[in-house]
């Protein structure tokens, strides 16, 4: 593997360092997507729809605690990118070792309160009826792997912050392999069902912790840790925690939303209704992760550049990025708009042996799909905007309207919106929040970025 240096990061022609950083982080993105794609397909065939409904209910509290962890990771990441850029190799490796002292105690409690609160929890989330016993096995279970989760999340980040986008991209690839394979050995072989599913998915995020704990010890990474890097710095603490917590934010509101729907659902449609929004969810994983790519390659062109005040390389970084975003957004619509119900029918077992109430289930499921994701996703074409936007003001270490711009979607406008449209026109109130929320958010980052873009990039 050719070792790249934080260096190119400002030197290289913008378009073919993008593609550099956004290709792998692309391809990462996209195996671990599918990892929970076909993970869903495994689960919704070998156990059944509802199965998927649980899952739907674990993920916004597992994701929440782990991505405490990739909170750090972002929040650190900029501040090593620039720091890198001014030369400051110094604070770029205490940066690195309060992460690492953060990201450990943080989650560690969080995942002990979480085994601790489980039976008030789950059912907050959506987890009742026949969806609780499920949820709670796999609840259980995947949060003994979430401090493992929130370590590879936050090392990934500074992998990419290095330069070294390929290491990242097999870091994101290793547990979405170790997933599937066990996945199989676990669900079909063993027959562990909910349990099985659960234990693989926690041995991927074991596998991915070791990977990245062989990078930081090898000669790969640049940041040699020292014991009194991990001894905590108010300083650097503080500017972490105002960087990450537009990421946190992001999350806690993800997290809100999967609340909402999940008990809003459930009272339109009951379980099935539920299952329909867990594959919806999926989809949202899988079918933006181009954009997401773009995005996550985009974060350390711009965090260096800025810091090494090369400001015509940044506005260049912002262009090329959201018209690539853009291009790569368009496919993904029109792939969507077109196959929904071949989509669906993928999460769904054809057994003939199954209950009728999986039967029934799988057909509600498939009555209801087009329609609702057409909706969710019907303002995917302009997101690119929206995600490029809120995240070079994370790049940049501009934590104000990073967060505010990153809680425009769902926190000023989705949140509001599925509170207030389903009591007017029920399910469809529902699917309608996202596209309003979409477009709404987009228009407010676009004017902030060109204004913000305007009076602080000035070429000299």
């Amino acid at each position: 593997m050719t070792k790249v240096s934080a260096e190119q990061l400002g030197s290289e022609p913008i378009g073919t360092l993008l593609v550099k950083q956004a290709v792998p982080a692309s391809i990462g993105i996209l195996v671990m997507s599918l990892n929970i794609l076909v993970d869903s397909i495994f689960v919704g065939n070998w156990i059944g729809a509802i199965a998927i409904a649980a899952i739907n209910v674990v993920l916004p509290v597992s994701f929440f605690i782990g991505a405490l962890g990739m909170a750090i990771g972002i929040g650190g990441s900029s501040i090593i990118s620039r720091a890198l850029g001014a030369n400051n190799h110094k604070k770029a490796v205490q940066t690195f070792g309060n992460q690492i002292t953060l990201t450990f105690f943080i989650t560690v409690s969080m995942a002990l309160l979480g085994l601790y609160y489980v039976d008030e929890l789950i059912p907050a989330f959506g987890g009742k009826g026949a969806i609780f016993e499920p949820a709670k096995v796999y609840y259980i279970i995947v949060l003994y792997g979430i401090p493992f989760l929130a370590f590879s999340m936050m090392g990934n980040t500074v992998i990419r912050a290095e330069g070294k986008p390929k290491f990242a991209m097999i870091a994101m690839i290793i547990p979405s392999i170790a997933n599937l394979v066990f996945d199989y050995v676990f669900i079909y072989i063993f027959d562990w069902g909910m349990h099985g599913a659960a234990w693989a998915t926690t041995a991927g995020y074991i596998f991915c912790f070791l990977y990245i704990t062989y990078f930081f010890i090898s000669k790969n990474s640049e940041l040699r840790l020292t014991w009194s890097s991990l001894v905590p710095d108010p300083m650097i603490i503080k500017e972490i925690g105002s960087l990450g917590v537009v990421t946190l934010a992001r999350q806690a509101t993800t997290s809100i939303v999967y609340l909402l729907m999940n008990n809003i659902l459930f009272g339109f449609g009951g379980e099935p209704l539920v299952a329909v929004y867990g594959i919806i969810g999926r989809m949202q994983m899988f079918a933006l992760f181009p954009v997401f790519g773009v995005t996550q390659g985009f974060l350390p062109i711009a965090g260096f550049n800025y810091g090494a005040k090369k400001y015509q390389r940044v506005r260049e970084s912002i262009n090329t990025a959201i018209r690539y975003a853009s291009l790569l957004a368009a496919l993904v619509f029109i792939f969507l708009m077109v196959f929904p119900q071949e989509i669906a029918s993928m999460f769904l077992s054809d057994r003939p042996d199954q209950s009728a109430e999986s039967l029934a289930a799988n057909s509600f499921v498939l009555e209801n799909i087009t329609l609702a994701m057409r909706l969710v996703f019907g303002a995917t074409p302009i997101i690119a905007l929206q995600l490029i936007g809120a995240a070079y003001f994370q790049a940049i270490g501009k934590a104000i309207p990073a967060l505010l711009l990153t809680l425009t979607r769902q926190g000023f406008f989705f949140i509001p919106l599925i509170l207030i449209l389903p009591l007017y026109l029920d399910e469809l109130g529902v699917w309608l929040s996202f596209l309003f929320a979409d477009v709404l958010a987009t228009v407010v980052t676009g004017i902030y970025l060109r204004r913000e873009i305007k009076s602080t990039l000035v070429i000299q």
